[in-house]
């Protein structure tokens, strides 16, 4: 019973958590108060080369993935550090960002469990 409210608790969050991206906006309108959500919109950069006329494909949207813990830190002290290439190919680099993220994350449970 527990793992089955985990899991819907789980999804209702996310499924939340998604509406907070840019894009369109949906507001949810109680009698007390009125939430914007947005969705996911369209990349203007997509497709067009950056200063150096490149654009960030499935290798470099990987690289990207694998160092996002350290270039989300980084940013954080440096404005001019971004964790996501916006001259990109789109689908393919996207995929390789969310492949080399999850990369990450299972390496550090790998090496978390371990030292149990």
């Amino acid at each position: 019973m527990k793992k089955v409210l985990a899991v819907t608790l789980s999804t209702i969050l996310l499924l939340t958590l998604t509406g907070c991206a840019p894009g369109e906006k949906v507001e949810v309108t109680t009698p007390k108060s009125s939430i914007q959500l947005t969705m996911p919109g369209p990349n203007p950069e997509e497709d067009k080369p950056d200063d150096n006329g490149r654009v960030a494909d499935v290798a470099l949207g990987l690289w990207h993935g694998l160092i996002a813990p350290v270039t989300l830190i980084m940013s954080f002290f440096n404005p001019a550090i971004q964790m996501y290439e916006v001259h990109n190919n789109g689908n393919e680099y996207n995929l390789g960002f969310l492949v080399g993220v999850a990369v990450v994350f299972l390496f550090l449970g790998i090496l978390g469990r371990g030292r149990r």
